[in-house]
């Protein structure tokens, strides 16, 4: 049964929103931005999606948020990765390895 490219496996956006912030403090906009250009247009991930994912990190105190000005002018939420978010998302990635590791064993067995 095929699947759209922006059904995430749960929990996936949250790990991709942690790392990305931890490069610096981004706002929403930014971070949706930076899933899309990094991952060359397969993420594109829509605000009803990722504004409950920022909220629901800030709640978890993995992201903490602060509003600024941004370079237009206008006042945003800018989030940072706290050092629970830190340690959050180094479990998330070593689980993705090892998930991405398992999936590639079997692809790669013969039939």
């Amino acid at each position: 049964m095929p699947t759209e490219k922006n059904d995430l496996h749960r929990g996936t956006l949250d790990m991709l929103i942690l790392k990305v912030v931890a490069s610096g403090p981004l706002h929403g906009y930014a971070i949706a931005q930076r899933l899309n250009q990094i991952s060359k247009d397969y993420f594109q991930v829509p605000q009803g999606s990722l504004y409950p994912a920022l909220h629901r990190l800030e709640e978890r105190q993995w992201l903490d948020a602060e509003w600024k000005d941004t370079s237009t002018g206008r006042e945003a939420k800018f989030y940072t990765l706290t050092n629970k978010g830190k340690k959050q998302l180094e479990a998330e990635v070593l689980g993705w390895e090892r998930l991405s590791d398992a999936v590639s064993l079997i692809l790669r067995t013969a039939d």
